[in-house]
């Protein structure tokens, strides 16, 4: 709980130590005296956003400083998770506002961030304000508060944890759809390069081959002219004798001289080996001019396959190596393309299998918060009859539609505030006294859903009064005995039911404002409550009443 709270130099509040009981601690006085700063001061050391304006004028900072005891086992167990310690169950907690701007937040004395002050206070203050009773005016909060009374936490998270990966998969399926799509397109030029390449069944080189072949072919009535001639040239024709017969004529001329020249053997034998070389290059002519052919239609044959192939290397060459790697990435890419589909396939499954799940868990989301709406209802509507509004009826419209993070359900709290009237949503008939007094009892009944010790009340009592803001009173003091309450008011009866009363004064001197915050004897408090109930002008019948008020606690 909160047990003490140290201001300095806050607007119009110079320095200020006010302590607070564990029960119901209430704050009055003088319309502009400075109650909204307190709040302001505990919205900043909680952490929440803050404006350089609030430092008072001339000062270089403000100083909020919060003590609280009691500590709850969630608060302390958000405390270890950011390290820092809380011997004897409580904290210290500072925020320093610049005037320049800047800020400065403590725990313990150690620095902290704001975003951590901000974790830790959500644990140790639930703050009721006007931003409230516009929650309820909200239908789209209406499902969080139903769910917050049906303590529906571990459902809902454990639902949005299967929702999320619904949400994955959904999106990976749709990236693969969408590949997918792209990639048919694809398939068809791969299958079509597949097809075009592979039908022409061609080898690693044979292009060259084809070439060498074709221009023997193209020039075979050459080649066999110069084969022939050659040849003739050799063994000689009808006309002349050739170079072999001649070479004969040489080497038997010269054989009776051998063994009177020296020489002359060495130069015969090597006659005879040239005459020799000669038969055995005559021979190869005659094969070589014996093995061209000179069909037209083989010729043509040839002409076609370079075609072929030169409109391959055209469109994935240049080189017929090159086209041979064209294809056999083709395959590859084919074969990734059944494995796609395959993926789809199978994230199609997991998909329909977590819808399954998620819908599941959405219907017995949906029957939980039938159930806790039911309870609801019943618990509000018996707070609101204590609270002077029993011809008041509320419902909870649950309707189902889509999957959405928070489950299949919309809800909205529909009110009917006279008897024999229809039912309506809450933002369209309820007053600003008839929020207040709803947004009390949802407070009541919720209480015990948490653990945290202290409620703030700012402005609970905006658009009521007497007996109604007696029983609001009542309802606080209820409440006050779990919780901490510490309420601001402008009421005498709400006044009269605290157990610990505090004052808001506003002083002038020497030309300045000043606020100071006090505690009131039961004496001082008599003359509060009259105060409020008459003005400055307080007579012996408003003490008389006050006193009464006073007695009735």
């Amino acid at each position: 709980m909160l047990k003490e709270l140290y201001i300095k130099n806050l607007a119009v509040i110079s320095e200020a130590v006010i302590p607070f009981t564990d029960s119901f601690n209430v704050f009055t006085g003088e319309t502009g005296a400075g109650k909204s700063i307190l709040i302001n001061g505990i919205n900043a050391v909680l952490g929440q956003r803050t404006s350089k304006d609030i430092v008072r004028s001339g000062c270089d900072k403000a100083v909020i400083t919060a003590l609280f005891t009691d500590l709850s086992p969630k608060a302390e167990e958000k405390l270890d998770e950011l390290g820092i310690s809380h011997e004897e169950h409580e904290i210290s907690v500072t925020r320093e506002i610049m005037a320049d701007g800047g800020s400065v937040a403590r725990i313990n004395s150690h620095t902290a961030t704001v975003s951590a002050l901000r974790e830790i206070g959500e644990l140790l203050v639930n703050i009721h304000g006007q931003h409230d009773n516009q929650a309820l005016l909200a239908p789209e909060r209406h499902i969080d508060i139903l769910d917050g009374y049906g303590g529906l936490e571990d459902m809902i998270a454990d639902y949005r944890k299967s929702f999320v990966s619904l949400q994955e998969v959904s999106r990976r399926l749709k990236r693969l759809a969408a590949e997918e799509r792209e990639r048919a397109g694809r398939e068809e030029l791969i299958r079509m390069k597949i097809k075009e390449i592979g039908q022409a069944d061609i080898e690693d080189g044979e292009d060259e081959l084809l070439e060498a072949e074709y221009k023997k072919a193209i020039n075979v009535y050459d080649i066999s002219q110069a084969l022939s001639q050659a040849y003739n040239v050799i063994d000689g024709d009808e006309d002349s004798s050739g170079i072999g017969e001649m070479l004969d004529g040489i080497i038997e001329a010269l054989s009776p001289f051998s063994e009177m020249i020296g020489s002359l053997p060495e130069l015969i034998g090597r006659l005879k080996t040239i005459r020799v070389e000669l038969s055995d290059i005559s021979s190869e002519l005659i094969r070589e001019n014996d093995s061209i052919d000179a069909d037209p239609a083989h010729i043509a044959e040839i002409s076609e396959r370079i075609d072929v192939l030169r409109e391959l290397k055209k469109k994935y060459g240049p080189a017929l190596s090159d086209v041979l790697d064209a294809y056999n990435t083709a395959l590859a890419e084919a074969e990734k393309i059944e494995g796609s589909s395959e993926e789809i396939k199978e994230t199609a499954r997991e998909r329909e299998k977590l819808l399954a799940e998620v819908s599941e868990k959405a219907k017995a989301l949906s029957a939980a918060r039938a159930k806790a709406g039911e309870r609801f209802v019943s618990q509000i509507e018996e707070e609101l009859a204590f609270l002077d509004m029993p011809n008041v009826k509320l419902a909870v419209s649950q309707t189902t539609g889509k999957l959405t993070g928070s489950g299949m359900d919309s809800v909205e709290f529909l009110i009917s505030a006279n008897k024999g009237e229809a039912l309506k949503p809450l933002s369209k008939i309820a007053s600003g006294g008839e929020l207040s007094r709803i947004m009390l009892a949802l407070k009541n009944v919720i209480a015990d859903k948490d653990d945290i010790h202290t409620l703030i009340f700012d402005e609970i009592d905006t658009g009521v009064s007497g007996r109604a803001a007696q029983k609001i009173g009542i309802k606080l003091r209820e409440v006050s005995s779990a919780r901490q309450v510490l309420c601001v008011t402008h009421l005498a009866q709400m006044a009269a039911m605290a157990d610990n009363h505090l004052l808001i004064e506003k002083k002038t001197e020497n030309g300045r404002t000043f606020t100071t915050v006090r505690t009131l004897a039961e004496e001082e408090r008599k003359y509060e409550i009259a105060r409020i109930m008459v003005g400055d002008s307080i007579t012996d019948a408003a003490l008389k009443n006050a006193e009464e008020m006073l007695g009735i606690r």
